[in-house]
């Protein structure tokens, strides 16, 4: 994985000027924003479907089937929340790889999407979750923010591809 170009020299604290995206005009970066996604032959309702169910469709596929169909990207987070035990043995190794994918697979199927993160242009961008300090930057903004890396690494190709 080749986030680390993101993780060195970011203290979120006191800095102010990044994207946002857990609401406001960013939102479509959320994994919870009404984007489907096709991934593996079937067509998700959310980013936020596909990664908790990619969390059980090799251990236990009924449990990925529920999330599949549930009716919000609440739902299916509190489904797998609710079968922990039953989740893949190597998910905290892979978790990243399967996230970058199905984000991916989003940009790739979404023109919008796409548009947005052009216009991003070089500004940090963070998943300004106030609870979740791995995947965003946490209650104390010092929260490791892997999902703003990994759209900040999807944006660089683009740019990189556009030249």
């Amino acid at each position: 994985m080749e986030l680390e170009k993101y993780r060195d020299g970011w203290l979120f604290e006191g800095v102010n000027d990044y994207i946002g995206f857990y609401t406001r005009e960013f939102y479509c970066f959320d994994n919870f924003s009404a984007f489907m996604v096709e991934l593996d032959g079937k067509v998700y309702s959310t980013v936020e479907h596909a990664y908790q169910a990619a969390k059980f469709v090799d251990s236990v596929p009924e449990i990925a089937d529920k999330i599949f169909q549930a009716r919000s990207p609440g739902e299916a987070k509190s489904i797998a929340d609710n079968n922990k035990e039953n989740i893949v043995a190597n998910w905290h190794e892979i978790k990243v790889d399967v996230m970058e994918r199905i984000l991916r697979a989003k940009l790739n199927q979404h023109p919008f999407v796409k548009k947005k993160l052009l216009e991003t242009k070089d500004y940090l961008i963070c998943e300004d979750s106030p609870v979740d300090s791995f995947w965003g930057i946490g209650p104390d903004r010092k929260g490791e923010n892997v999902m703003g890396k990994l759209w900040m690494k999807l944006r660089t190709e683009l740019q990189q591809n556009d030249n």
